[in-house]
């Protein structure tokens, strides 16, 4: 069963859409049961000014994409990048088991996108 707060950012996701202004996106893809997303980041004095996701999958990915973006929105790029997977399921109150891997999957999105933004910045 799924955490009265997953249900919460899955029907009402924040966030959510391409954040067009941004300065890097990370793209991730679940090869396991398909799910893709997109972490837009906009930085600014190497903090994420704005942040916002695209999420394909089931709502379990599209809860964790919209959590991630709460959890690093404001953070230094080195903080941001100490998010992990585990925070995103504390965050929710928990996933099920057989949805963990859709935390995974934002973090890892978070994660990519500050790796595009610091690869172009050099």
């Amino acid at each position: 069963m799924y955490s009265e707060k997953v249900i919460d950012y899955f029907k009402n996701p924040r966030n959510i859409g391409e954040l067009v202004d941004a300065n890097a996106v990370g793209e991730v893809r679940n090869n396991e049961d398909g799910d893709l997303a997109y972490i837009y980041i906009k930085v600014k004095n190497d903090k994420i000014e704005d942040i916002s996701f695209q999420t394909f999958g089931c709502g379990a990915a599209i809860a964790t994409s919209s959590m991630i973006t709460k959890l690093a929105k404001g953070k230094s790029l080195d903080e941001a990048l100490k998010i992990n997977k585990d925070d995103v399921v504390d965050a929710l109150g928990g996933l099920p088991q057989i949805k963990l891997q859709c935390s995974k999957l934002a973090a890892d999105g978070l994660h990519a996108a500050i790796e595009n933004y610091r690869r172009k910045q050099h």
